[in-house]
């Protein structure tokens, strides 16, 4: 029997913090190779101390930025995985009241970011024979809510995307996997969204056990750790206590 290629070097978007930064250490404990890539550039060095991951700070939006990080990976001998988790959300007005340059972020970041990071390593992913590109969504872009008209627009669009994705590339034999985390506990998500500390606090309030940011990256990297032949189109991973984007249950102090 012929022993399966495993994968082992990876870009992790989205590293300065949450999932992405606990992706990080879930890879670099399996032994992979990361590069990890944010703005950020102190909280990256801090982690690449930590982990062993190299640091690379990048804005994923800015082409320039996307060259050079294609560029000092390549010098530095590639990846065969690339694991978009960069994204975020920003305000929950309804739609009469949306703010445009709200949503024009939440398009640049979800959206145009990840086309910019999947389309520059495409190459790359497909030389190597066998290449995984993770999307990390959101069920925000599975089933729509009030107040979330933006986030979910930009969600639900990064899901089509990442379908589509998958259709025009099995033929380089290129695995695309989504992950779509419900509610997950992170220090930054809710806080950069609605603004302020007390606001954020109340996202989780009364929520027994959410989600935590080690929970989602253990199903990242089992994931792209799986057989390669194993193709995980689609992860929906929810706290318990969260049984649909509209139905949380919340315990009374």
């Amino acid at each position: 029997m012929t022993e399966e290629k495993q994968t082992k070097a990876a870009v992790v978007t989205g590293a300065s913090t949450g999932i992405g930064q606990a992706t990080v250490r879930a890879l670099t404990a399996e032994g992979w190779t990361v590069f990890a890539v944010a703005r950020r550039a102190d909280r990256l060095a801090a982690l690449a101390e930590e982990t062993g991951a190299t640091a690379i700070p990048a804005d994923i939006t800015e082409d320039a930025d996307v060259a050079r990080l294609l560029a000092e990976v390549t010098e530095a001998g590639g990846i065969d995985t690339l694991i978009n988790v960069a994204g975020g959300a920003r305000g929950a007005d309804r739609i009469a009241d949306a703010k445009t340059d709200d949503w024009k972020w939440m398009f640049e970041v979800n959206v145009l970011g990840t086309m910019k990071l999947t389309r520059a390593f495409l190459p790359m992913l497909r030389a190597c024979g066998e290449g995984t590109v993770l999307n990390l969504t959101s069920t925000a872009g599975l089933s729509s809510y009030e107040g979330g008209g933006g986030y979910n627009a930009a969600k639900f669009a990064q899901h089509a995307m990442n379908d589509a994705l998958r259709l025009e590339e099995v033929e380089h034999n290129l695995r695309v996997i989504e992950v779509a985390p419900g509610l997950v506990h992170t220090e930054e998500f809710a806080l950069n969204r609605l603004g302020d500390q007390e606001a954020a606090g109340k996202v989780y309030q009364g929520v027994e056990k959410p989600l935590t940011a080690d929970d989602v990256a253990d199903v990242v990297r089992y994931a792209v750790t799986a057989p390669h032949h194993v193709n995980l189109d689609q992860i929906v991973i929810r706290p318990v206590a969260q049984a649909a984007n509209y139905k949380l249950i919340r315990k009374q102090a």
